[in-house]
């Protein structure tokens, strides 16, 4: 279960989603996970050019993100999320013009990278390039090295941030990792340090589509759409006593830390799965972390609980 702090009134929660069941042997969740500073995080930065869904300024990765009504925060595993209830962010990767990659330019937008990584210091060059010798030259697993040397949180799971999809980094690390060669080390300097990044495994990007209220309620007249479909509402407790629909289940994102870590197991991540909030922004933001746990069939529902009043029924209470 992901550690809690209480940060004012906001539950701030951590947690660490799977990073691939398939392909890495911490793929469990950790109950380990760390909380690190909230306000000076030692590699992070926000550009204001990447604003979508995701943003802020944390991470122990040395990445930085998007923007949005709650706040997720990057710390170890796949990607680990810092959660507080109006505001949202993961962490995306930060990188300078100094980059060493080991391919040729391809098509990022149909491709999921899974990706690995340790971080030290700006001025450890040197052990870096020794860490990268034991690796190529000694068989010496990236995993263990990661755990034993990365500054980064992530080395509680050997490095592992999981799969990162266009526009979820900075420009040049995206460059960096969608021109690598699978299973190539690749050294990257970044304004957090000296990374070590490997590339373990790519797939087909996950789509992710907005759907507008009228076209929900219409796909709920049929009736085998309760049957095939599973409906998530991301609102809180007060919020769904407000206001509801028929048929979602209660998913609050204050409760983070307590569903988060089953959530593969209650949920089928092969089924439709439809996810609904006040006015369609933590909903997205939601989605895309389903994204990251496998979930390969989501809609995000377009305005929220609040253009299905509107638009559909208007028996539902406004807020």
């Amino acid at each position: 279960m992901a550690r809690i702090l209480v940060q004012g009134s906001s539950p701030v929660i951590w947690a660490i989603p799977l990073a691939s069941k398939a392909l890495t042997k911490r793929s469990s969740w950790n109950t380990t996970s760390r909380l690190a500073s909230l306000h000076s995080p030692r590699c992070a930065s926000s550009p204001e050019s990447v604003k979508r869904v995701f943003t802020r300024s944390l991470g122990a990765v040395g990445f930085a993100g998007h923007s949005s009504n709650l706040s997720w925060r990057a710390s170890a595993s796949n990607l680990s999320f810092k959660m507080q209830t109006e505001h949202i962010s993961t962490v995306v990767a930060q990188a300078s013009s100094s980059v060493e990659v080991g391919g040729s330019p391809s098509k990022a937008k149909d491709r999921e990278l899974l990706v690995q990584h340790l971080l030290v210091k700006e001025d450890q060059l040197q052990l870096l390039l020794e860490l990268q010798r034991k690796i190529t030259q000694e068989g010496l697993d990236l995993s263990d090295i990661a755990e034993e040397h990365s500054i980064c949180p992530s080395s509680v799971e050997g490095g592992m941030l999981g799969w990162l999809a266009e526009g979820q980094t900075d420009p040049a690390f995206e460059e960096a990792i969608f021109t690598a060669q699978l299973n190539k080390l690749i050294r990257v300097k970044t304004k957090h340090g000296w990374h070590l990044l490997q590339v373990l495994s790519e797939r087909p990007a996950m789509k992710l589509e907005q759907i507008d209220a009228e076209e929900f309620h219409e796909r709920m007249q049929d009736p085998s759409f309760f049957e095939e479909a599973q409906l998530v509402d991301v609102r809180e407790p007060d919020e769904i006593s407000t206001a509801s629909i028929k048929g979602f289940e209660a998913y609050p994102l204050s409760r983070f830390g307590q569903w988060a870590p089953s959530i593969a197991d209650d949920l089928d991540p092969e089924k439709d799965t439809y996810v609904l909030c006040h006015h369609g922004m933590r909903s997205m933001q939601a989605a895309q972390w389903l994204q990251t746990q496998g979930f390969r069939r989501l809609y995000n529902i377009h305005g929220g609980i609040h253009a299905y009043s509107k638009k559909v029924d208007p028996s539902i209470p406004t807020y």
